[in-house]
């Protein structure tokens, strides 16, 4: 008898308690009335020990780890405790993984003990994995309630690097219905929620990883990104994220149902508590020459990049795309980047947006080239309902249609012709990285994140691009402009979200844009940047 969704759900939420269960002494009881803001909770819930050992940087944790002052159990069991606690304020977990961490934290300590040096360059460090990475015998569901019985068979190519790089896996996060919605929701677990507001989402599809290293339950995790999967989290819950240029980082062994998915290529990604994070996380994973045992990756070693010593490095300014204006604490956020950025002598010019309409058409059109029917099956299969921004995406895109041999043709020939064109554009300007907004605003209000062009444009070209925060949204600095008249359709639907009462104190980032294969030109820039202007900046 096949059972109902519903009861395949309950066995999922029982599930996850159950592995928090497993904690000894246990965490903290979260309670039942929680304000707004759930920030400063785990500093009211935790021991002081925990605390102290969550609050540091990884780039701070791991020489504490390496030298022995800090054992790979308590750090392990300090992670354990903090993210039990974040999964109670935001709903960000699938699961607890206590006796995995502890294994393999021991394992790591005693290692240390007789060898008297780290195993690798992530001895001992805590690192949260996005649902869909396979993780071998842990469930793998992608978001879907029919999935529930989905098995990995080994762990994913980028977690056996990590795990011989000395990380631990000590949580696996949240990840919505399809992996296709800037907002973290699915049938199984719930809604995830924003640890600055819980009215508001912490974005999607890598929103569990967003929320849980918002409140440190994790320093790094890994997401996602095909459309701002990564980005839209980093952004929404106030931390750091890279969507990498495509092959660079493995993506052998993990879950994702979009039929043709190489139409458009989907990325796995950090997100972390510091820059310094993401670039630890690339430059492991690139050291260990993954292209030797996966041949699709590119072998191109990591590249230190140095700032040019005999001019101003040349940043763009991407203002709007020219369809939706971006909300006041957007471009609050980057006007006062620009005016610092000038005062400490870099060169700032206006790019204009290059026909970024015309990406989407693309994009949206080879994203379901099968016209949604795995997807629709999938969840058809248990009888669970559709969430709002599956309906959205798939039901409700006029681009998604199923495509003949020659369409798929048609839109790949269009797809190359347009990122031709999107480098001669670039080529004009002669910028070194581009300044932009990961969205028309702030953390969307639940079920309202519908507008992806802000991230998916750079999807399309294949740029990478990395996420870091900036400032607050005041209520009172960030006034409603009074526009006469919207520059689309989409643009006076996104001003209708403007609430400057509902989303002041969320977080507001932006985004650093590079050319394919920048990654490390532009973690190097925003490093220099936050050493010239000082990141995040003071708000005001």
């Amino acid at each position: 008898m096949v059972k109902a969704w519903e009861e395949i759900a309950k066995e999922a939420q029982d599930y996850r308690a159950s592995t928090i269960a497993q904690l000894s002494p246990p965490a903290p009881t979260v309670p039942s009335e929680l304000p707004k803001d759930v920030t400063n909770v785990p500093g009211q819930l935790l021991d002081q020990h925990v605390l102290a050992i969550t609050n540091l940087l990884p780039e701070q944790l791991l020489p504490a780890i390496a030298s022995g002052h800090l054992s790979a159990v308590k750090v392990s069991h300090a992670y354990l405790q903090r993210a039990a606690v974040s999964q109670g304020l935001t709903n960000c977990l699938t699961e607890l993984l206590p006796n995995r961490a502890f294994q393999r934290a021991k394992e790591l300590d005693a290692y240390l003990e007789e060898h008297k040096k780290p195993i690798g360059p992530l001895h001992g460090l805590p690192i949260s994995v996005k649902e869909h990475i396979g993780l071998q015998g842990l469930r793998c569901t992608t978001g879907y309630v029919s999935h529930w019985d989905n098995i990995a068979l080994e762990d994913a190519h980028i977690l056996q690097i990590l795990q011989e790089a000395g990380a631990v896996f000590h949580c696996r996060t949240a990840v919505p219905q399809t992996m296709m919605h800037l907002e973290t929701d699915s049938n199984l677990y719930g809604v995830t929620s924003n640890p600055y507001n819980r009215n508001l989402t912490a974005g999607g599809s890598s929103g569990g990883e967003g929320a849980v290293i918002a409140l440190r339950g994790s320093c790094l995790g890994i997401g996602s990104d095909v459309g701002g999967s990564i980005r839209s989290p980093a952004a929404n819950c106030g931390i750091y994220g890279l969507k990498p240029t495509a092959f660079r980082l493995p993506s052998d062994g993990w879950g994702y149902m979009m039929a043709g998915a190489d139409t458009v290529e989907t990325v796995l990604g950090p997100l972390s508590t510091s820059l310094e994070g993401l670039k630890i996380f690339m430059k492991s994973i690139i050291d260990s020459q993954p292209w030797l045992t996966e041949p699709a990756l590119i072998p191109m070693p990591w590249r230190p990049y140095t700032i040019p010593q005999d001019r101003p490095l040349k940043l763009g300014l991407l203002w709007s795309d020219d369809i939706v204006r971006p909300h006041p604490p957007v471009n609050h956020a980057l006007q006062m980047i620009a005016g610092r950025l000038q005062e400490q002598g870099f060169e700032v010019c206006n790019f204009p947006p290059y026909l970024h309409d015309e990406a989407w058409a693309i994009l949206a059109s080879l994203y379901y080239p099968d016209g949604g029917e795995a997807d629709s099956e999938d969840i058809a299969k248990s009888g669970e309902p559709w969430r709002p921004l599956s309906e959205w995406i798939i039901k409700e895109n006029s681009c998604v249609k199923k495509l003949s041999v020659g369409e798929l043709a048609y839109w790949f020939e269009e797809r190359e012709a347009y990122r031709k064109e999107y480098a001669l554009h670039w080529n004009k300007y002669g910028i070194d990285a581009l300044l932009c907004p990961v969205g028309p605003g702030v953390a969307p209000k639940h079920n309202t994140a519908k507008y992806w062009n802000y991230t998916s444009q750079w999807n399309l070209l294949d740029y990478p691009g990395v996420v870091f925060p900036v400032c607050h949204v005041d209520q009172v600095e960030d006034l409603s402009p009074d526009y006469r008249k919207y520059m689309s359709g989409k643009d006076e639907e996104n001003w209708k979200l403007w609430d400057p009462q509902e989303f002041h104190g969320a977080p507001v980032g932006l985004q650093l844009v590079g050319r394919r294969f920048e990654d490390e030109k532009i973690l190097g820039i925003l490093e220099h940047i936050k050493a010239k202007i000082g990141l995040p900046l003071k708000d005001g």
